[in-house]
């Protein structure tokens, strides 16, 4: 049996052109969820998993639909992989049930490994950059520029509360937020603390 799930972020937007798609790709059940992208509670992506079994498969329009992050799809498609369930995605011509699809996944999870790693690996070596700095006498800033790289770097993966970012690097959650955005990017005053100049531009003179 195939189950398709689909999602928008919010009220206003449309489920019709997901719901034609999944029609045709012969959906006999279809669940929803309106969420944000970053949300962990899905009501309707658990029902159609909870309802999923041995030979079936979870049919999305696109992959965005069902993950948070691309480690969040992988850690999803192995789950269902064990249950012997499949994965369709029909803007993306991904098909888990299927031994090019599997591969295609299998080289997703490699992807997602690295990512884990090299963002765990710049975040240890920022807070111990951090610390060896607070060791070097006199009163440690509250934001270091080894702190503020860090917390890009953590900032940037979905997969990580701002709370928790904040309680690793010992800081405040609005100290956090007044030089990091929801996304990992620089606000004013990191920039001055990083070192970077916004350019200036120059004007040309006049000719007399």
């Amino acid at each position: 049996m195939l189950i398709g799930y689909m999602r928008v972020s919010t009220d206003e937007q449309n489920l019709d052109l997901q719901r034609d798609a999944l029609a045709r790709a012969g959906c006999e059940r279809v669940y929803d969820d309106v969420c944000s992208g970053r949300t962990t509670e899905r009501p309707g992506l658990a029902k159609a998993l909870d309802a999923a079994r041995d030979g079936d498969a979870l049919v999305v329009w696109k992959l965005d639909r069902i993950g948070r992050s691309l480690t969040h799809v992988v850690g999803l498609v192995s789950d269902l992989q064990k249950r012997g369930v499949g994965l369709k995605v029909l803007t993306g011509d991904v098909d888990t049930t299927t031994a090019t699809g599997r591969l295609v996944f299998g080289i997703f999870a490699t992807l997602a490994e690295f990512e884990r790693d090299l963002i765990h690996e710049r975040t240890m070596a920022g807070l111990a950059a951090a610390r060896a700095r607070g060791r070097a006498g006199g009163r440690p800033r509250v934001m270091t520029k080894q702190k503020l790289k860090a917390a890009m770097s953590m900032m940037a993966d979905r997969d990580n509360a701002a709370r928790d970012v904040a309680v690793q690097l010992g800081i405040s959650l609005s100290t956090l937020y007044a030089y990091v955005d929801a996304k990992g990017q620089p606000r004013d005053c990191a920039i001055a603390l990083l070192g970077r100049h916004p350019r200036k531009r120059t004007v040309p003179a006049k000719q007399v």
